[in-house]
C-alpha cells in the first residue's frame, strides 16, 4: 500500500493516511493508481483565481488524464506548466516550526533597551467556444482543445452526467463505476470539465512514481472555492488536504465549514528535535478529534517575512509564477505588486468519504500568535491567536534548554531566553515539518512530551521546566531581515479542482456551517 496523506494542500501543496486528491486513477488494466501527493496554491484578486497544482502518482506508466472541473471555457493563453521547486518553497514557508532557546546566565544584568528604536520587523510594510467534431456525441462538446508541455487538454461541456460517463468510458477512460453521481453536481452547474492527457513518454519517472509538470491556470468567477468530492471515487477512508492561499494584504478561511486554529507556542521536551513532524501530526490529530470537522488554520503571514525563517522566503519572482501576472493589480499599475503585499494563509482540512460540500473560502480579519512575543513584565508569552492589525500567525513550538551552569549572585532572574552562545558544539536547527504526508503518525503521548498545558485540547503537561511558560525578552535575537531563530456565513460552490484523474487504456493503431466527516 502506498503512502497517502494526512496540504497541502498547500496550496499546494500535499501533505501516512490518505492524502486528498479532488480524484482518482485507474490503470488501463483496471488496476486502480492512487495519488499520494497533491500540493495546491491559489491566488486570488477580485473575481480572478489562479490555480497552480502539483500532483504524484504511483503504478503504473499506462496513458492517463485529470479531469477538472471549471466555471469557464478556458483559452490555451490561460494554461501554463511550471517548475516544481516553488511548491517547496511555499510548503516551507507555511509548515509548522521548531525552535531552541537556551536561558541565559541567571546572574547576568539585565540589558538595556532603546525603546524608540524598537520595531516588530515581521509586521508587514504597508498593510463559450463551438463544437468540434465528435465530442458533441452524448451531449458533450469539445470546446477546446490545445497542448501545454507533456498534457493534451480538451475542454468539455456537457448536458447531463450520465452522457459524460459514457463519452469518457467510449473514450477508453476506466473511470469507477460511481463516477457519474459525482460528475452530476458539476454538471448541473453548468461546469465545464478541464481534461489534461498526459504522455508518459514526455513523464519523468522515479520509480514507479510520476513526476508530472505542475499544472496553473486561471479563471474569472464571483465565488472562491475548491471542489473536493471528485477526490472520493477512489477514497479508502479519512483524506487530508492542506491549502495554500496567497492574496494581496488578505487572510482567508472557509465560509461553510467551522475554523480553528492549530495549538501554538507550546514548549516540548528536547528529544521532540528529532520527532517533530510526529509530534506535530499528533497536536494535530488531536485538535480534530476535539474540532470534528474543522478546517485548520495552521499560517497567516506576510508571504515575505517569518520569524523563525525555515528557509529562503518568498519573493516577486515566486509569486508571478504563482499568478500575480494575471491577477489585477492597482489601476495605475496593473499586477504592480510590492513583495510585502502577498499574505500566505495555510488552512489544513480533513474529511472522510461522507462529505457533501466542497471548500468555500471567504476573506477574514489578520491574527497574530506562536512568536517569541511576551505579553507582561512577568515574560509571559501570547498563547493562540488573537485580533490583529497584521497577519502574524503560525504553528511555532519551542525546546528550551535551562541554565545549568553556576548561581552565584543574591537574585537570580530566571526564564530568559536567547539563541546558542557557541557552547553547543555543532548546534543544528531543527528543519520545519514539511511534507505531512509522510510524518509519522499514533507515536507520541502528548501529555508526556509537553513542558507546557494545552487548555485548549484539554492537556496537562507531565512534566515542567523552569522553561515552561518562562519569559524571553525578543529583542537582542531581532534581525532587520524578519529572520531568527534559525531555524460561519453560507456560502456556494464557485469552481472546482475537483482533479479527477483517469487512466487510458491505450488504443490499438486505426450553505451553513456544516462540520467534515472525521473518522
Amino acid at each position: 500500500m502506498i503512502k497517502r496523506l494526512a496540504v497541502i494542500a498547500g496550496m499546494l501543496l500535499a501533505p501516512s493516511v490518505a492524502d486528498a486528491f479532488c480524484g482518482f486513477y485507474v490503470a488501463g488494466s483496471g488496476e486502480k493508481l492512487f495519488n499520494d501527493a497533491t500540493q495546491v496554491v491559489l491566488m486570488r484578486q477580485g473575481t480572478r483565481t489562479v490555480l497552480a497544482m502539483q500532483n504524484h502518482y504511483q503504478g503504473p506508466a499506462s496513458e492517463f488524464a485529470m479531469v477538472i472541473p471549471v466555471p469557464v471555457v478556458l483559452k490555451e493563453t490561460d494554461v501554463k506548466t511550471l517548475a516544481a521547486d516553488v511548491f517547496d518553497k511555499v510548503d516551507q514557508m507555511g509548515s509548522p516550526r521548531l525552535v531552541e532557546y537556551w536561558e541565559m546566565d541567571p546572574c547576568k544584568p539585565e540589558p538595556q533597551y532603546d525603546e524608540g528604536a524598537m520595531t516588530l520587523n515581521s509586521a508587514p510594510a504597508s498593510m463559450g467556444g463551438s463544437a468540434m467534431g465528435s465530442g458533441s456525441s452524448h451531449g458533450v462538446t469539445i470546446e477546446a482543445k490545445f497542448e501545454v508541455g507533456e498534457y493534451k487538454i480538451l475542454i468539455l461541456s456537457a448536458k447531463d452526467s450520465t452522457g459524460l460517463d459514457t463519452w469518457l468510458r467510449g473514450e477508453k477512460y476506466q473511470i469507477p463505476k460511481d463516477a457519474e453521481p459525482l460528475l452530476r453536481p458539476y454538471v448541473e452547474q453548468g461546469m465545464k470539465f478541464f481534461v489534461a492527457k498526459v504522455d508518459p513518454q514526455k513523464v519523468k519517472f522515479e520509480g514507479n512514481k510520476a513526476m508530472l509538470s505542475p499544472l496553473r491556470f486561471h479563471y474569472d468567477s464571483e465565488e472562491f472555492a475548491l471542489p473536493i468530492r471528485l477526490g472520493l471515487a477512489n477514497s479508502s477512508g479519512t483524506q487530508d488536504l492542506v491549502v495554500n492561499i496567497l492574496a494581496p494584504h488578505q487572510r482567508f478561511e472557509v465560509a461553510n465549514y467551522k475554523n480553528v486554529t492549530i495549538p501554538t507556542n507550546i514548549d516540548v521536551s528536547a528529544k521532540m528535535k528529532d520527532k517533530f513532524p510526529a509530534f506535530y501530526t499528533a497536536l494535530y490529530d488531536r485538535t480534530i478529534e476535539k474540532n470534528p470537522g474543522a478546517v485548520i488554520t495552521e499560517y497567516a503571514w506576510d508571504a515575505t517575512t517569518c520569524d523563525p525563517c525555515p528557509g529562503p522566503n518568498l519573493d516577486m519572482g515566486d509569486f508571478m509564477t504563482l499568478g500575480a501576472d494575471v491577477l489585477e493589480g492597482p489601476r495605475e499599475q496593473p499586477t504592480a505588486y510590492q513583495n510585502s503585499d502577498f499574505v500566505l494563509t495555510r488552512l489544513h482540512a480533513r474529511y472522510g468519504k461522507s462529505i457533501t460540500n466542497d471548500l468555500v473560502f471567504k476573506t477574514t480579519h489578520p491574527i497574530s500568535g506562536g512568536r517569541e512575543h511576551t505579553v507582561n513584565k512577568q515574560g509571559k508569552l501570547e498563547e493562540g491567536a488573537q485580533k490583529s492589525d497584521y497577519n502574524n500567525f503560525q504553528a511555532r513550538y519551542a525546546i528550551r534548554h535551562v541554565w545549568t551552569g553556576p548561581v552565584a549572585c543574591d537574585a537570580p532572574i530566571r526564564g530568559r531566553w536567547g539563541g546558542p552562545d557557541g557552547n553547543e558544539g555543532g548546534f543544528t536547527p531543527a528543519p520545519p515539518a514539511t511534507k505531512l504526508a509522510f510524518a509519522p503518525r499514533g507515536q507520541v503521548d502528548l501529555p508526556a512530551v509537553v513542558t507546557t498545558d494545552i487548555p485548549e485540547l484539554g492537556i496537562k503537561a507531565a512534566s515542567r521546566t523552569i522553561a515552561a511558560g518562562g519569559g524571553f525578552d525578543p529583542r537582542p535575537a531581532k534581525k532587520k531581515s524578519g529572520c531568527g531563530c534559525s531555524s460561519s456565513d453560507s456560502g456556494g460552490l464557485v469552481f472546482g479542482i475537483g482533479l479527477v484523474a483517469f487512466a487510458l487504456r491505450r488504443r490499438r493503431p486505426g450553505p451553513r456551517t456544516r462540520t467534515l466527516e472525521h473518522r
